[in-house]
């Protein structure tokens, strides 16, 4: 089973696609050993082989993935809380699905005036603190293609809706190791974002609350705690060690 997953490892590493040479060359296992595990990984559609040969990974894996993902804000509830109550601000997960950021997790503040994000909703990634910092963890190309397809209306005068503009603060979010959207997706509200790179899919936490709270000074204050917050779930999701 070790050697199976670690096989998945390596296509999914390699962008999803390895030809048999190239698993041999990357795990070291025996040729015959890794072709033995991938025909029965194809059989049960974990992966499949592709008329080249080459060995991709397999529509099962998605339903897999999917219910990781639904988990993934169940786990994150402690980290969320943890964050309202070192902050006081709502704190919030969200994945990138598609094209687009789905909030999988919410704790919100205490403040009676707070932001509310209802669970499983959808936003477009260049106007939202979190789609930002799910972003910034893409390859240059696939950023644009995302927003070739959505499109980046403008959903405040601060909203990005350059692509060129929009690359180069991703940049700078991968640079400072967090992203903020200042009002950019409605007025009023600041949002503090940070990426989970070790996470299962590509997910981020955030806090978000009223421009009047969420201060520049506030938010220089902020990224720390965020940034810890997010490494401690990222320790929390590695597998142990025998």
């Amino acid at each position: 089973m070790e050697r199976a997953f670690e096989l998945l490892e390596h296509l999914a590493d390699a962008g999803g696609e390895m030809a048999l040479s190239e698993l041999t060359e990357a795990s070291g296992l025996p040729m015959p050993t890794i072709y033995r595990l991938m025909r029965t990984l194809v059989n049960h559609g974990y992966v499949r082989q592709e008329p080249s040969k080459r060995y991709a990974l397999g529509p099962r894996l998605i339903h897999l993935g999917e219910g990781a993902s639904r988990l993934l804000g169940t786990w994150a509830r402690p980290t969320l809380a943890q964050l309202v109550d070192a902050i006081g601000e709502t704190a919030n997960m969200a994945v990138l699905e598609g094209d687009e950021a789905v909030y999988v997790a919410q704790v919100p503040s205490r403040h009676s005036m707070r932001m509310f994000t209802e669970v499983g909703r959808r936003v477009q990634p260049h106007c939202t603190g979190v789609g930002k910092a799910l972003l910034a963890q893409l390859p240059e190309p696939k950023v644009r293609d995302i927003l070739a397809r959505t499109g980046m209306a403008a959903q405040t005068s601060h909203t990005f809706t350059d692509p060129d503009a929009l690359v180069d603060e991703l940049a700078r979010i991968r640079a400072q190791g967090y992203a903020l959207d200042d009002e950019e997706q409605e007025i009023g509200v600041r949002c503090v974002a940070v990426a989970l790179p070790g996470a299962p899919t590509l997910t981020a936490i955030s806090v978000s609350g009223p421009s009047a709270r969420m201060t520049a000074d506030t938010v220089t204050e902020i990224v720390p705690v965020v940034q810890e917050a997010a490494a401690r779930f990222t320790a929390d999701l590695k597998p142990a060690t025998s």
